[in-house]
């Protein structure tokens, strides 16, 4: 909810209550809220009073009183009829707008701290002095979710995300598929609890809005200065898991394994190792058959009789896949080390077929 949706909500709830019209004018005298007003001030009049010394003044049973944020004034209130309980009122109108403008104005100052922090936009002086006037605590224990989403610009996560994790997250958007969520954890939040985080969010996000998510998350920070190194480890891992494993809608940093390492190669080094490795028959020449035979040999790692029987196969079967593909490229995936070779051939594989789309499209 905007600022000024709030306002005239706050205007739509006291005229419900006092049957009073009331309305709210900016400094130029344009009016942003307002409720059963019978007649319109003058901008003349609206400028003339938001520049003089008056808190409040009356002219012919409009009642004006300035709204204030940060000890300057923002707005002008106006209330029209008669009464002893007008002046009353329109303080008591003036004290709750006042109120709504402080707690919008201190979520976006928060909203932008948070964003220049996990950009590493600030200073170390700067970082300080900020958390200390927004009263954010340095030191506590934080986590960062970076949420991807699938439709562009998604509000209705961002609400959700916000109406579950108030009290212990701040919940803020990077980009037009991205929302980031800096949890903040208990001492007694393990391993299990952070991924308990996330698949709470998933639950929820795919549940309210029919929203189909990915989640990345990075390691614990003590210090808040360090949230920065949290998001860029929760990027790295929606990066990583995007291209190595892509059925796992949630993926945390320190899960990545060797998948990190392959990431970081620059493509010449993918291109000689794919040359040395099969040398004689490349890897996109296998077919698919042979390559979902060895994927599931290794999800049952290298047992023969337990892939066979999940492929719905003869044992023989499944030797003679093996046996055809140690002929095309000498490599026995029944040998450690051979299966070790050839599975990081399969991820560098992927990698260079996302990097050259990717640089495609």
């Amino acid at each position: 909810m905007k600022v000024t949706q709030a306002i005239q909500k706050t205007a739509e709830d006291f005229h419900a209550i006092t049957k009073k019209g009331i309305a709210v004018y900016d400094s130029d005298g344009m009016r942003i809220a307002g409720v059963l007003i019978q007649k319109e001030p003058s901008e003349e009049a609206l400028k003339l009073f938001f520049g003089s010394t008056a808190e409040n003044q009356e002219v012919a049973g409009m009642h004006f009183f300035k709204v204030y944020e940060e000890d300057a004034p923002c707005y002008i209130l106006l209330i029209q009829g008669y009464g002893d309980d007008i002046h009353l009122l329109g303080k008591v109108v003036a004290a709750q707008l006042e109120h709504i403008i402080s707690i919008f104005r201190d979520k976006e100052n928060k909203s932008s701290f948070i964003q220049s922090l996990l950009m590493d936009n600030l200073l170390q002086v700067d970082i300080y002095n900020k958390a200390k006037r927004l009263r954010i605590p340095m030191e506590r224990r934080r986590l960062v979710y970076l949420i991807e989403t699938k439709n562009a610009k998604d509000r209705n996560a961002l609400k959700v995300l916000e109406q579950i994790f108030v009290d212990r997250a701040f919940v803020t958007s990077v980009d037009e598929h991205a929302i980031v969520l800096v949890m903040e954890l208990d001492d007694k939040d393990d391993e299990q609890s952070m991924k308990n985080i996330a698949h709470t969010a998933m639950d929820m996000l795919n549940s309210e809005t029919m929203s189909s998510v990915r989640i990345g998350y990075g390691s614990v920070t003590p210090q808040l200065k360090d949230i920065s190194r949290s998001y860029k480890e929760a990027k790295l891992a929606l990066d990583v898991g995007r291209i190595f494993y892509p059925s796992r809608p949630i993926i945390s940093y320190s899960s990545l394994g060797i998948g990190r390492l392959i990431y970081q190669l620059p493509m010449h080094l993918c291109e000689l190792f794919m040359k040395e490795t099969f040398t004689e028959t490349p890897m996109e020449s296998l077919d698919e058959e042979t390559i979902q035979s060895v994927i599931k040999f290794f999800e049952n790692s290298l047992n023969v009789s337990e892939t066979a029987r999940q492929l719905f196969v003869h044992r023989n079967t499944l030797v003679y896949r093996l046996e055809k593909l140690q002929k095309m490229t000498g490599l026995d995936v029944r040998q450690f080390e051979d299966a070790l070779t050839f599975r990081i051939a399969m991820m560098v594989s992927s990698y260079m077929d996302y990097m050259k789309n990717n640089k495609t499209n």
